[in-house]
This record gives structure tokens, sequence and C-alpha cells, in this order.
């Protein structure tokens, strides 16, 4: 089906919703009665614009008679999916069974992540005569995921992942939300067997189900900022005071307007765009939340389904259960290599500002065109890292995969008079004088051919003592390989004038602002080396025959940079400034220089 955007509707009856102790002051008194109340109205409000939903059931919501009935009564009558979800775990019964107040499945160890994914989806067994065939939570690490698909076969679908749910979202909760899941992917993929971050490389490495994050949120403001107010659910738009008054009415066109950006995206993906919506009963309290107050609460939700209703009646908009939407991505999506592309620009400030976000098996990297194309973000997927997360392992908490690059948290493009922030760009050099291409802003437009994305930006123009350079910058992506090549190319006449041009990486590694012990690192140019030592040492050498490499044992990593230029350095950081260096020079009069970065898997 060309231009097909699909669309999942999740919802979850809850008889412990979330928040509702802290909301209510532990006063839950007829907290369950208005939960299924909400329940039901958020189920009216899909069926009445003709949308089907998915109804993951919670471990509360077993122990209800009226929900189970509820639940098989829509779906035999609207053919909505009966699903098991894993949060809203912390009831009565859960506690005083488990005897804890934790309540994320991934943070368990690993015996009792066993015990509830059984004792959970024993329960529905019992309820419904069947196992579900969806399943979910903010966060599934890999080793929940396999566990579930080797004795529960029929699984095919699961939330999986909160998209940039880490340090930035910790801080907007007072440095008290404990759930850090940064790096993942944005949209629905195959998890790896070993990482359920990482794309899967291939059948062998496929965990068996399909994965879909858990809100489909702005991917540039809330790489910039609080995910939790930018997402396609209504109630994270008014969290986020993103509507205005228009009259006695309230007008959100933000949410409209991320709603097609979705739909947009489809122009980057083979015709193919993917948006959801999961909300639970405690986002729409009676008592107001986000100082909006329930009547704005419902509307919001009200509309939000209406939209969604009125591109399916246009032919714009396919709704599915969770389990069919896992049949129809497998159906659409073989080529393990096939990367997922955004194109993105700010829809809530109205700025020029465009990130290219670029996912798959290999690699997931963020190119901000606000920076001339730099690389602000870069998660080396090859690498496959067994990143275990719960009690009883390293991560207890800290489940993101570990970045090589992350320009908001380690700095980016730096003017402090000693530091260094992790971004790849490039400088341009002339008479003494630089400029970084981080300064020259620019837009860019994306192509895909034989199983590489070509990103084009707009030519840029830089100044350097009055020598005029005008400087176009692609980038080429092959798809499932972890190799990237940079070209820029000078499209006016210098007129015999000599510039250097100067590829740069600068990274690091980590999930959160503070930096390892980086001694473990090894820095090379071909056959000569070094130990990094905060010593602020560097290797330059001719590039012929060679390449600049970074292995990093942490993240199982190494870094190559090459290309048609005429030397390479690596150079270590100093201990004010934890980074390492990877350079490429070439010094031209015409033409341009082309530079690879290749990412590894390091034993």
């Amino acid at each position: 089906m060309p231009n097909t955007f699909t669309v999942n509707i999740i919802h979850r009856p809850e008889l412990s919703p979330e928040y509702a102790e802290k909301a209510t002051g532990g006063n839950t008194s007829g907290m369950q009665e208005e939960s299924l109340e909400i329940f039901l109205f958020q189920q009216n409000a899909a069926h009445i614009n003709g949308l089907k939903t998915t109804i993951q059931i919670t471990y509360a919501s077993l122990f209800s008679d009226e929900i189970v009935k509820i639940a098989k009564e829509h779906h035999e009558k609207y053919g909505d999916e009966i699903a098991l979800s894993l949060l809203g775990l912390p009831c009565k019964q859960f506690k005083e069974k488990y005897h804890t107040e934790d309540f994320c499945i991934w943070m368990f160890d690993e015996a009792t992540k066993k015990e509830i994914v059984d004792d959970c989806f024993g329960l529905f067994y019992e309820k419904f005569g069947f196992y579900p065939e969806s399943t979910g939570s903010y966060f599934l690490d890999a080793f929940t995921i396999n566990y579930i698909k080797g004795k529960y076969p029929s699984v095919k679908c699961a939330v999986a992942t909160c998209w940039e749910e880490g340090p930035k979202a910790y801080h907007t909760c007072n440095n008290s939300w404990y759930t850090f899941l940064d790096g993942g992917p944005w949209n629905p993929w195959i998890p790896s067997k070993v990482n359920s971050h990482c794309p899967a490389s291939d059948e062998a490495d496929d965990s068996g189900i399909v994965a879909i994050p858990h809100l489909s949120r702005d991917l540039l403001a809330c790489f910039d900022g609080n995910g939790s107010n930018f997402g396609t659910h209504p109630q994270n738009v008014l969290r986020g005071l993103i509507y205005y008054k228009d009259g006695d009415s309230i007008e959100y066109p933000y949410l409209y307007n991320l709603i097609d950006q979705y739909r947009h995206l489809a122009k980057y993906n083979n015709g193919y765009s993917y948006n959801m919506m999961f909300v639970g009963p405690g986002w729409i309290n009676k008592a107001g939340r986000w100082e909006a107050p329930y009547e704005l609460l419902a509307k919001s939700y009200l509309d939000g389904m209406k939209y969604y209703g009125e591109l399916k009646k246009r032919g714009e908009l396919v709704d599915m259960t969770m389990s069919e939407f896992a049949d129809y991505y497998r159906s659409t999506h073989k080529n393990y290599k096939t990367a997922e592309c955004a194109l993105w620009k700010d829809i809530l400030y109205g700025s020029d500002k465009q990130l290219l976000w670029y996912g798959d098996s290999a690699m997931r990297v963020c190119l901000d065109m606000n920076q001339g194309g730099a690389t602000i973000d870069l998660r080396p997927y090859i690498a496959r890292i067994p990143q275990e997360c719960g009690i009883g392992t390293k991560n207890v908490y800290d489940a993101s995969f570990p970045y090589l690059i992350q320009a908001n948290y380690r700095a980016g493009f730096f003017t402090h008079y000693k530091g260094a922030g992790t971004i790849k760009s490039c400088k341009i050099h002339y008479h003494g004088k630089s400029v970084d291409l981080c300064n020259c802003r620019t837009m860019a437009k994306l192509e895909r051919e034989n199983g590489k994305v070509r990103v084009v930006a707009n030519p840029v123009t830089v100044e350097l003592d009055g020598l005029e350079i005008e400087i176009q910058s692609i980038f080429t992506f092959e798809e499932g390989t972890g190799k990237v090549i940079f070209e820029r190319n000078i499209l006016n006449d210098l007129h015999g004038e000599a510039v250097t041009f100067e590829e740069y990486f600068t990274g690091a590694f980590g999930t959160t602002e503070y930096q390892a012990d980086m001694t473990k690192l090894t820095l090379g140019v071909g056959d000569d080396y070094m130990q990094y030592s905060y010593h602020d040492r560097e290797i330059e050498r001719s590039a012929q025959g060679r390449s600049a490499y970074v292995i990093i044992p942490d993240v199982k990593t190494t870094v190559e940079v090459g290309g048609e230029v005429d030397t390479l350095g690596v150079k270590e950081g100093i201990a004010f400034s934890p980074v390492y260096h990877i350079t490429a020079k070439k010094t031209i009069s015409k033409g341009g220089i082309k530079t690879w970065l290749n990412l590894q898997k390091a034993n």
C-alpha cells in the first residue's frame, strides 16, 4: 500500500491508576470506579470515530471480572485486541505477593522478572483462555523479551521503549525519575536478541517480536528538552502548555502538526509512516492535571481521536491493533538492513531548525542542519552491547544504549577556553583564520537509492580573510554497514587560493553527562598508536595507506576514519576535557574533500 499511515491506539484499564496515591494523598476511595469510567470514555472516543484499539490489560485489572467482561465485549463488537501490559503492576495484590514498592519490570532481578512474567501471563490465560499476542512496558530489556518469546510464542508485538527517556526526564522530575532509556529507535523496529534498543541485524539476531515505542514524540523538541511535553498524547501537549484560547474554545494545532509530521515521514521511508497513542486513565483525572481541568483533558482526547477518525474516513490512515501492525510491519520490512529516516523540522517554535535522524541495525545518528549538518548524536548499534539492567547487574536503572557523541549531554560545539564537546563537523582554514561549519545554518533534502541514504545540504558561504568559499555538504549512509561518507565540495572559483579542510570527530562514551575512565582507549594512525592518558598527546601522519582509529573497550566499539585526504590524526584530551579527537585534513583550491567514518564492533 503506497503512503500507508499506520496508527496504534492503545488503552490500558487501571484499577490502581498511575500516580493515584500521590495525586489523592493516599485516599484512593472511588478511584477504581473513576478509572473504569475514564477507560470506557477513552474506548468510546475511539469507537465513535471508527477506530479499533488494543486493550492492554494490567495486572490489577486481571482481578476485575468487570474489566475482563468489557474487554471480551469490545473484542467481539469492535475488533479490539486484548493484550497484556506489564505496566500497572503496583496494586494491592502485587505488593502483598512480591513485598516491594518497585514497579518497573526491567529493574527486577532475572528470577523475579521470570516470576512476574509467568504470573501475569498465567493469570491472563486463566481469565481469557488464550495467551496474548501483544504486551509491553515503558521498557523491555532483551532478557525479558527473549524469555517471553521463548515461553509464550504467541507474542509478536510489544511496547519496548520510551524514546529519549534519560537524563532529561530525570532532571525535569526533580532528579527522581530513575528510568534511563536513551538511545533507542523512535519508530517501530525488530529488536536484537542481545540488546532490545538495537534493531536486529539478521534473522539469527531477530528476537521474534516487533517493538513499538511507548509514545510518538517530537524528534526535535524531545531531543532538546523534556520529552514528556511533546508527544502525540494529548495530555502531554497540555502538560507542555502548548495550546491557546480562541473565544470559548481551546485549540492545540501543535498536536495535529505533530501527527502530520509523522505522516510526512512516508516521504523518506518508501511510503510507510507510523504513529501511536498510549494513554492510561490516570492522565484524564477528574480532579484535573497539568493546570488543566478534567473538561479540557477530556476534550483534547476526543479531539485527537476525531482527527485520527477524519484521516481514516479520507483513506489517509489505517488503524491497526498491535498484533495486526506486527504482521504488517514484517510484511513490509523484510530487509534487516533498511534504515528508518526522519528529516524533522521545528513545528513548535516555527524556526528553520532541521534535524536528520537515521537509524539502522548498525547505528543511530542525528545530524543538525542548524549546525551545518554536524553530527550531534551517535550510537554504535553495531557493537551489540549487552547492556543488562536490573537488580543484580551493573546497571540497576540505566538501560540506555551508550553514545559516542551526544551534544546536549557533552557540550557539542563548544567555546569554553579549555573544553571541547562531543560533535562531528568540519573546519575550514585560510591565512591563519578558521571557521567551523557548525556556525553555518542550512537545510537539507534526502534521497534513497540502492541501499544508500543520501542527505544533501543546501550550500553555505563562509568568508576568511576576504576570501568567499561556497561549500556544499553531502552525507551518504550505507545501510546496515556502520559506514558514513562525508563530502565537502567547493562550488565557486577560488582563483587558485588554497584552503585547508579539517574534518574532525570529537567523541566520548557513556549514557549520562558524566565520563567514565578513558585510559582503556587506544588511539592510532596506521601502525602508530598510544593509550589514552589525559596528557594531550597527538599522532599525525600522512593518510596514504592509513586510517585513524579509536578503540573503546567499554562500549565494544572501534571508530575508524579515512578518506581522500593529506593527513590523519588522533589526539587525547585532558582531565578537564575528557574527550578524544580524530582529524582528517586536506588542502585544496578546487574540488572537495571526501572522508568516511566507519563503526565496527571491537573485540
